[in-house]
């Protein structure tokens, strides 16, 4: 995935970037950057933070570099910000998205007069190198921006920095957040609504789909007006929104907590687990919510061990991601033994980390493991988000499943069945995933509980992961 934090100050704005970025450091684990603009013109700083947090790769720039404006970014993959000069003029810019036309964007390019990118290690082109020359086809950068939100087949959002100030410009369909903060002589610009607040920021606007805005320290100006529909992402709520952001103006652990309570609501009284418990970070919202609902005890029958160990699923190597999961758990065997148990987790991806999660509850004298994932389950890879590093959906536990039922190649029509919770195949799927799992029972989220949970309106937010729908 990633996240990225902006300042236009009369002031300068380093530190205030610098926490700001910080502050998306749960979006990302790989690269971190940051880019200011004064008086000595452009600077730049990129360090790679996957061995350490990103406030101590940056704390030295943060004395170096000055200025008025800035845009910072954690990104997963390609190394930004970027500095490119261009008849537009010199700019910086920082993306989040995904492209899936690179090859024929590319091919675009080329044939218009670019003779070479800078090629990554794995052979891939810099993605925001492509987005800024896309914007660099056009006379001004107004005009290049919606030329990227309209040609870009993914999705898109974006900074980028001028002489002047920062553009702030989000995906044409929403499917990711952007919002601006103010204060007395400065505006911020934050994928995270909360990563402002500590900084003295109040909310000032929230972008649009497709909404471009130009932020200076004087003003916010919308240079290109919000287009109707959108598509936000629902599994920013149940996984990767920070507990204190909002986006659409629904808060994550407000959300998480209608989740658990309305999983609660299904099971009523078909099980009598002894505690609740979360799968930490992000299915303890979602536990306490069940918890709250159904009056049974919440617990922690094991903790995350948080001062060195990243989002288990980042590193590139699964084997790696399994020990990282397996490492950072620990189980408090006092809460464990006897215990009939409840969990709850944000999702199963794969399957490999909670299946461990489950045996070594057992091993620690669990009697019953119930498992709760707080979304629908996932029959297809992300078209639009990096939020998983799935390269096929046979990575995923529901297709393995339908393919040992289906074989090679299910039609659409029989996976859309897959994806209905009243169906024959979903129910036999749930089953064969809990044997495989050895789980005492397997209850997922519905997907109309979930767009309730969320509370907006359905036809606004993406689910083509649960049931396939662009």
């Amino acid at each position: 995935m990633g996240g990225f934090f902006g300042v236009a100050s009369k002031t300068d704005c380093t530190l205030e970037l610098f926490y700001g970025v910080d502050y998306h450091s749960h979006l990302g684990t790989r690269r971190g950057g940051m880019a200011t603009h004064g008086e000595a013109g452009f600077s730049r700083a990129i360090h790679n933070i996957e061995n350490s947090p990103f406030r101590t790769k940056f704390d030295k720039d943060v004395n170096e570099m000055k200025g008025n404006l800035g845009i910072g970014c954690i990104s997963d993959f390609e190394p930004q910000p970027l500095l490119i000069q261009s008849h537009l003029g010199s700019f910086a810019i920082t993306t989040v998205g995904k492209i899936n036309n690179e090859d024929e964007l590319l091919k675009e390019v080329y044939a218009n007069g670019n003779t070479h990118f800078q090629e990554m290690t794995n052979g891939r082109i810099n993605a925001t190198e492509l987005v800024a020359s896309l914007i660099c086809k056009k006379d001004t950068i107004v005009e290049g921006i919606r030329y990227v939100q309209d040609i870009i087949d993914g999705s898109m959002t974006l900074l980028l920095m001028t002489e002047e100030g920062i553009y702030a410009a989000r995906d044409r369909y929403g499917r990711t957040p952007l919002v601006i903060g103010r204060k007395t002589d400065a505006f911020c610009v934050s994928f995270e609504s909360f990563a402002y607040i500590n900084l003295g920021y109040v909310d000032y606007k929230e972008l649009g789909p497709g909404e471009i805005a130009f932020v200076t320290p004087e003003a916010v100006e919308i240079v290109s007006p919000a287009r109707e529909e959108m598509k936000i992402c629902s599994f920013l709520w149940v996984y990767y929104g920070y507990p204190t952001s909002s986006y659409e103006g629904v808060n994550v652990e407000e959300m998480r907590y209608k989740c658990g309570s309305m999983l609660a609501k299904r099971d009523a009284d078909t099980v009598h687990p002894d505690v609740v418990a979360g799968v930490p970070d992000s299915g303890i919202a979602h536990a306490i919510g069940y918890a709250n609902e159904s009056g049974i005890p919440y617990a922690r029958p094991f903790i995350k061990y948080t001062p060195t160990w990243p989002r288990s699923f980042m590193p590139t190597n699964q084997s790696q991601r399994n020990l990282i999961a397996r490492m950072k758990l620990i189980p408090v065997q006092a809460l464990i033994e006897n215990k009939k148990l409840l969990l709850i987790d944000d999702s199963i991806v794969r399957g490999t980390q909670l299946r461990e999660t489950t045996e070594f509850l057992y091993q620690s004298g669990a009697k019953e493991v119930h498992v709760r994932p707080a979304c629908p389950p996932l029959l297809y890879g992300c078209k639009y988000l990096n939020f998983s590093r799935s390269k096929s959906e046979l990575d995923l536990i529901t297709r393995r499943v339908i393919k040992e039922r289906e074989g090679d190649n299910c039609p659409k029509e029989v996976l859309e069945e897959y994806a209905n919770p009243c169906s024959c195949r979903y129910a036999e799927m749930i089953e064969a995933i809990r044997k495989q799992q050895n789980f005492t029972t397997l209850r997922y989220h519905r997907l109309d509980d979930l767009i309730e949970s969320i509370g907006i309106e359905p036809c606004k937010v993406c689910t083509y992961c649960f049931d396939g729908r662009e």
